[in-house]
């Protein structure tokens, strides 16, 4: 019988490499989808509607968020970013582990409306190594790596009220952890109920005749 997939919301300090270790998770293991947003502003050059994000208008978008089609969205610098719930819940009832990357607060808020979605975060093994990797980008300024490890001092603060973290020390380490967390969920009873249930008549119809 097949299994309902889990919901995963992952969320991370901003340089603690939660992209590359998606990235080395879906390339060596099956069995993932990950979150499409939608989205109002204009697709780039080689973006794919459906793929890389959902393209909708601005109306369209704002009746999705009357209509509560949304998990999750935001307003950024003048156009809609959000989760669509009918793609999750599809990839979720095809058995997908569906992963959504998504920062703090849009994290507990999915918990709110999906209270089995399993939030996870990722870490570094220490504050030095995350400035470290900050650092090596050579792609942001000392001031803006300030501010990256200020808001890291922050949000740290919120990490007790998700349900695991694992610790990224090495990439693939980190995806293997990762993904050994995920298949685990498919062992909690409420992922299994559509099992009990149908273990439960049977029980009865054997025994009762």
């Amino acid at each position: 019988m097949k299994t309902r997939g889990s919901l995963i919301v992952l969320s991370g300090f901003a340089g603690v490499g939660k992209g590359t270790v998606l990235k080395s998770l879906f390339e060596t293991r099956e069995g993932y989808a990950y979150s499409v947003s939608a989205t109002t502003r204009s697709p780039r050059p080689g973006e794919v509607d459906g793929v890389h994000y959902f393209f909708v208008t601005k109306d369209r978008f704002e009746e999705m968020i009357r209509g509560e089609e949304l998990l999750e969205y935001a307003n950024y610098v003048g156009n809609y970013y959000g989760t669509p719930r009918s793609y999750v819940e599809e990839k979720l009832e095809e058995g997908f582990d569906v992963i959504l990357e998504i920062e703090v607060q849009g994290a507990l808020n999915i918990k709110k409306k999906v209270p089995d979605a399993v939030l996870i975060y990722m870490l570094p093994p220490g504050a030095k190594v995350l400035y470290d990797r900050l650092k090596g980008r050579g792609t942001e300024t000392d001031e803006v790596i300030a501010k990256r490890m200020k808001r890291a001092m922050e949000e740290a603060k919120r990490v007790p009220e998700y349900d695991y973290i694992v610790i990224n020390e090495d990439v693939d380490r980190c995806a293997a952890r990762l993904h050994t967390l995920i298949r685990a969920q498919r062992l909690r009873t409420r992922s299994n109920m559509p099992f009990l249930e149908k273990l439960q008549a049977d029980l009865k119809e054997v025994t009762e005749g």
